[in-house]
């Protein structure tokens, strides 16, 4: 492959009867399993995930021209995001001031408020769409995945919430108020601090052991992807007080097969059930009490990708259930009889 004659050296039948692209990509994916630096290497989750993405691409070939589109399926798969389009979620600052007893930062204008003013119908002469909120959800979690993964000293934001994320003049996402945000080294996996953050968006983690890891980021997104599902506020006395916590109602929602009743009437009207489902699969598995069980945001951000691909092409709808990579149950183990069966057959090396 680096000699650039990887075509030279496949088997007939491959270069016969398949197609360049999902020769190319599983290749490369061949070539990433096979790097000298272990950390490099995908996870097999991950392998599973690409190889499932190329056989749906056979079963849709009208998207194989728009290959290179998918980044759940693209050859780069588990490279950085692209910075310019990933930092374009996170607000830019302008200046500082060093001069005060307190240090202020200056940071560009954003026009049209705050995203807990449309959630909550606070703006009604513009209200959100299913397809905006589907994106603003998106555009956040790939800001957070930059911040998490692809910026050289990895940050913490520590303190997500509708109320810091800001909607500009096209009404795309920009995560501000980094004012309890913390840089990490790479080979730190927590942080531990006095507890910071707001109520209804606190990992419960977080608060019982004040050790805060970028899942806690991830349970804080998990909230506010709630909120845009329900139009509900992350705290609110006037639901009983079990369920004063938007996270604790959303959960047993869904534990209790009433979950389209709480929806926001909005999305339910305009949202197709696969791609409501998916979002709120997505949204319970990020508020897993347990942090270990809650995806990444890479994780995160690729599924959201995967549901927005899934509008573009709505005749993969029908297949919906087959895409293991946005399925309901995606975070949890793989089937303990399917893979038992597949080593019996496979016999012990």
């Amino acid at each position: 492959m680096e000699e650039n004659n990887l075509f030279d050296v496949l088997d007939s039948r491959v270069l016969k009867e398949s197609k360049k692209e999902e020769i190319v990509a599983v290749a490369n994916l061949a070539k990433r399993c096979l790097h000298l630096n272990g950390k490099k290497r995908p996870t097999m989750r991950e392998v599973a995930m690409e190889l499932e993405a190329v056989q749906m691409l056979q079963k849709a070939p009208t998207l194989q021209q728009d290959y290179k589109e998918l980044e759940y399926v693209r050859v780069d798969m588990y490279e950085p995001w692209d910075v310019p389009s990933s930092s374009m979620n996170v607000v830019k600052v302008i200046g500082c001031c060093l001069e005060t007893e307190v240090p202020l930062l200056v940071y560009e204008y954003i026009p049209n408020g705050t995203l807990i003013q449309y959630v909550n119908g606070q703006i009604e002469e513009f209200p959100l769409t299913w397809d905006m909120r589907l994106r603003i959800a998106t555009e956040v979690a790939g800001a957070l995945f930059y911040l998490h993964s692809a910026v050289s000293s990895p940050i913490y934001h520590r303190d997500i919430k509708s109320t810091n994320i800001l909607l500009d003049e096209k009404y795309r996402a920009k995560i501000a108020d980094f004012g309890t945000s913390r840089s990490i080294t790479v080979d730190q996996t927590h942080l531990t601090t006095l507890v910071h953050g707001t109520f209804g968006y606190l990992d419960p983690e977080y608060f019982q052991s004040s050790q805060f890891t970028e899942m806690s980021d991830v349970y804080s997104f998990g909230v506010v992807l709630a909120e845009l599902l329900t139009g509900e506020k992350a705290i609110s006395s006037t639901r009983t007080q079990e369920s004063k916590s938007l996270a604790t109602y959303f959960i047993q929602s869904k534990e209790e097969n009433n979950f389209f009743d709480v929806l926001d009437s909005r999305v339910l009207k305009e949202g197709k059930k696969e791609e409501i489902v998916a979002v709120a699969n997505l949204a319970k598995s990020c508020l897993y009490l347990n942090g270990k069980k809650r995806p990444t945001m890479r994780e995160v951000a690729k599924e959201l990708e995967a549901v927005q691909m899934l509008q573009k092409a709505p005749n993969l709808q029908q297949d919906y259930e087959e895409l293991e990579y946005v399925r309901a149950d995606m975070y949890e183990p793989w089937d303990v009889v399917q893979s038992s069966t597949l080593s019996t057959s496979s016999g012990d090396i």
